[in-house]
């Protein structure tokens, strides 16, 4: 048996057209004046434009943050709470992808409690209510509008910092497929990975409980069932809802037991040589799946036999191996690389990327207990 804490705080809107109805959603939380947390991509695409009308008309009025980037940063941070401050606000909205959403969240830390980013570094740290928050992804990727936690980059470090508090979860999260179909090929690659590796890192976590393990299985049935038609087929409504909804649960699994070594090793891939982060995730997860494997093979077994008479994973008799391919194949599929020879890394960094990823606080969790040392021999795997 056991002991989990599961809290609940996310109410979960899913379907096609449901950013229509997040007027209504926003009118229900009492609120009359809204920030909406943008980033030009989503603007461009008129997904934000879409949602400032949908508000508008419900008699809220809205004022837009756009200076939203990847990987938001407390620069960014900062900016969003002038805007927030000068018009008084009472809710507010990050519409994008994981970015859009984290900057939201940060931007709520410092407008309901004061202080900098750098003071909620760590979990539980906010003293004062924060305003409502209602995500809209656009994007299958982080999972952020189910998580309490915001990843911010500080502007001077450039270290990412996971400022997480319950308060900080959003009150709801309005989940429209629709949403995904224009964004790029190239995005729909990076983040669809990083879902997927959200649902397997969270399945093998020390702090993996029943609950967790229920969101994990049906993220992983949804997003490696799903990512491979996506990819062949942008367009493809169910296979996009699936995606979504796929990485909303690998969110909340997340919530409820963490994640592992390969996030430990990619944030460090991120901040040293810019490489994206579902980048950097695609080139160590196989790694990182052998490694676990070695003492828990029967875990990743057990997911492989999750029924899905759709699903293209490997069976479960081609285990941990056939599993760590499966992950490198979906990256071929993708158009992304799969070592960091590709990536232009030197192999003279490695134990530099080490001491940083030694650093990261996933790493904590992982099943098998890894310091620089196991670190540096996971990196040395990826060339």
């Amino acid at each position: 048996m056991i002991p989990f804490d599961f809290q609940p705080r996310t109410r979960i809107v899913f379907g096609p057209d449901t950013i229509q109805e997040l007027g209504n959603l926003a009118s229900e939380l009492g609120a009359r004046r809204a920030l909406v947390v943008s980033d030009p991509g989503v603007i461009k695409a008129g997904h934000t434009q879409t949602g400032l009308d949908v508000l508008n008309a419900a008699g809220i009025e809205t004022f837009l943050f756009d200076g939203v980037k990847e990987n938001p940063s407390t620069d960014n941070v900062n900016e969003g709470v002038k805007v927030a401050q000068r018009h008084e606000i009472e809710l507010i909205i990050g519409l994008g992808g994981g970015s859009a959403m984290d900057c939201a969240k940060g931007i709520n830390f410092i407008f309901s409690n004061g202080g900098e980013m750098k003071d909620y570094w760590g979990v539980g740290k906010a003293l004062k209510e924060m305003l409502p928050l209602i995500a809209v992804p656009t994007t299958a990727g982080t999972g952020s509008e189910a998580q309490s936690f915001a990843l911010i980059s500080d502007s001077k470090t450039h270290v990412k910092m996971a400022c997480g508090d319950k308060k900080a979860s959003c009150r709801v999260a309005v989940l429209d497929p629709k949403l995904t179909v224009s964004q790029p090929a190239s995005i729909t690659a990076l983040t669809g990975i990083d879902a997927i590796a959200h649902a397997l890192e969270t399945f093998v976590t020390t702090k993996r409980n029943s609950c967790s393990m229920a969101f994990s299985r049906e993220a992983w049935r949804l997003l490696a069932g799903n990512f491979a038609k996506v990819l062949d087929n942008p367009t493809n409504l169910e296979a996009r809802g699936s995606m979504q909804l796929g990485a909303c649960f690998a969110g909340m699994a997340i919530e409820n037991s963490m994640l592992g070594a390969t996030h430990a090793l990619a944030n460090p891939l991120t901040t040293h040589y810019g490489i994206a982060h579902g980048q950097a995730v695609a080139v160590m997860l196989p790694h990182v799946i052998r490694y676990n494997g070695q003492v828990h093979a029967d875990w990743y077994q057990e997911l492989l036999q999750v029924d899905d008479e759709s699903n293209d994973y490997p069976p479960a008799s081609e285990g941990v191996e056939g599993l760590a391919n499966f992950i490198t194949q979906l990256a071929q599929k993708a158009g992304l690389a799969t070592n960091l020879t590709q990536l232009s890394v030197d192999k003279e960094k490695v134990e530099e990327l080490a001491e940083h990823a030694a650093t990261q606080w996933t790493g904590t969790f992982n099943p098998r207990e890894v310091g620089k040392t196991e670190l540096a021999y996971l990196y040395s795997l990826a060339f």
